[in-house]
């Protein structure tokens, strides 16, 4: 059992860095497939934790509203969120994350072309910041200078949620899990538990029962 952390900051020490998957990303519509192992999840994390604090003002109390489709930058995003103390809220936010359909109207809109890796939009998206510009020139590594409380609020989606609170309501999780398309809770969920579980993430975009069902063996992942 890996240890429980005290804050949702606290996920990627407690999850441990390594080269074992942490997620792995399936879009079979395309045939695209991205892993990121612990170490490779905990430096997207820090990237974007730095790009959220010194670009967007972010920190204690900022809300972050996460308009991403199933794919692994959504858990990215919730992380990074977490570690620089911002609640993940569905409206009213400071700052949003948009994918390529462009929406959203926050003071500080930012956007990812879900394109292989991270990449940038082929074309600038006007009126956003692009995420594949921006975050890659961050450091790999971010020290909070003000890091959340157990109390502070994690999650303002379907229900309230403090950072003590979600992690009280997950049971550790050491399997490999499937995760198909669902809501940004259900994802938070599933997301705590694997990385205070030890365990790891099947995130599939698309697919039929079949598709799934292939999947689910190649990778060893049991359904969420």
């Amino acid at each position: 059992m890996v240890r429980t952390p005290r804050t949702l900051a606290d996920l990627a020490s407690a999850r441990g860095a390594g080269a074992a998957p942490l997620l792995t990303y399936y879009d079979l519509s395309t045939g695209e497939r991205v892993e990121l192992s612990g170490t490779t999840t905990a430096n997207w994390v820090a990237k974007t934790s730095n790009f959220l604090v010194d670009d967007l003002d972010a920190g204690p109390g900022t809300r972050v509203r996460i308009g991403l489709p199933s794919h692994w930058l959504r858990f990215v995003w919730l992380l990074s969120a977490w570690n620089v103390g911002a609640a993940v809220v569905a409206s009213a936010a400071d700052v949003g994350v948009s994918g390529p359909d462009l929406v959203g109207d926050e003071q500080h809109r930012v956007a990812a072309s879900l394109r292989p890796l991270g990449a940038r939009f082929a074309e600038p998206p006007v009126g956003f910041l692009d995420l594949g510009v921006e975050v890659p020139g961050h450091g790999d590594v971010f020290v909070a200078l003000d890091p959340p409380g157990p109390d502070d609020v994690a999650l303002d989606v379907d229900a309230r949620l403090t950072h003590a609170e979600l992690l009280a309501r997950v049971s550790p999780d050491s399997r490999r899990v499937l995760v198909t398309p669902g809501t940004l809770t259900r994802d938070a969920d599933v997301l705590v538990a694997a990385c205070v579980g030890g365990g790891s993430l099947v995130v599939v975009a698309s697919g039929t029962p079949d598709d799934l069902a292939r999947v689910a063996s190649q990778e060893a992942a049991e359904p969420a």
